[in-house]
């Protein structure tokens, strides 16, 4: 018991100490850009000749591609989940099965490699001006700043995509385990009342286990907030002032990434240690909110099952 107790407490430690680290060393930066640091500007400059930072392009990118990630994955790992669960062939369950789990077992810089030399080429560009001819006028898909599409797909576009590829596993071998948890009964009585499979599913095994299926959600969102060689790979690493999508950009652990180890100032570190901190405190809020929605839907799952 003490042994676990301390296992414990040394988690809440370890995350104390991250957490304290990263403000202790952004106090520079933070005392410099106060609030201004996280304004809505996409205009503004992040230039580490004349010493001036401002995150906001680095936050929306991140929001942005986490966002088209959840979007695409979750209906489409859904929709796998469901089939793996309830409608597959026994002899087709288990080889899909495993195939689904060994996509979530790939390296994000094998992601990344493929992104840049198949799924952009043949996928992104493609999309990217299909979108642009057919739905140039709404602001997250113009691309009046800089004429035409990046020839090389790299784009916030390119990010989200590959996110989403790469967090379907995860939400899919997550929500499968729900499903299959379910008692038997729930279905047997569903169907014994005249409901078809379809109304079965959508209508019982979904409800039932929506707080799994959340929470599966919630753990490939926080793969894809903070996924870092993959997107910093086909996500094109431009300060240009736009939110389209279809052109280059930045996300939080991007700019860490290409830019920690080169920093040409001890105000420059400090800057990319605060974007840091708030990428933590991001995730730490996202965990808390997605862990408050659990509990609130397994209450009123509980509260219906005894009524």
């Amino acid at each position: 018991m003490t042994l676990i107790a301390g296992a414990s407490l040394l988690v809440v430690a370890l995350m104390l100490a991250i957490g304290g680290l990263l403000i202790q060393d952004s106090t520079g930066a933070r005392q410099v850009f106060g609030w201004s640091f996280l304004l809505p500007n996409l205009g503004s400059t992040w230039n580490p000749v004349t010493g001036q930072f401002q995150g906001w392009s680095f936050i929306y990118g991140t929001l942005v591609t986490s966002l088209v990630a959840i979007l695409i994955a979750l209906p489409m790992s859904l929709g796998i989940a469901i089939f793996l669960a309830e409608l597959s062939p026994g002899w087709l369950r288990a080889p899909l099965g495993t195939l689904i789990e060994l996509l979530a077992a790939i390296p994000s810089v094998v992601y990344g490699l493929w992104g840049i030399f198949v799924f952009l080429p043949a996928v992104v560009v493609r999309a990217g001006a299909f979108l642009s001819e057919t739905l140039g006028k709404i602001p997250l898909l113009q691309v009046v700043f800089m004429g035409q599409i990046p020839s090389s797909g790299a784009s916030r576009l390119a990010a989200g995509l590959i996110l989403a590829i790469m967090i379907i596993p995860t939400i899919t071998a997550v929500s499968r385990d729900v499903f299959r948890a379910i008692p038997m009964a729930q279905r047997e009585a569903s169907l014994a009342l005249g409901a078809t499979q379809w109304e079965t599913i959508t209508r019982v095994l979904i409800p039932y286990g929506l707080s799994g299926i959340l929470g599966a959600a919630i753990l490939g969102l926080g793969r894809a907030v903070g996924e870092t060689m993959a997107v910093t790979m086909v996500i094109g690493n431009s300060l240009q002032g736009s939110y389209s999508l279809l052109l280059p950009g930045y996300t939080m652990s991007s700019v860490i990434a290409n830019e920690f180890a080169e920093a040409v100032s001890t105000l420059h570190s400090e800057a990319l240690i605060e974007v840091a901190l708030i990428l933590f405190g991001f995730t730490l809020i996202l965990n808390g909110i997605a862990r408050l929605l659990v509990w609130k839907i397994g209450s009123r799952t509980v509260e219906e099952a005894r009524a």
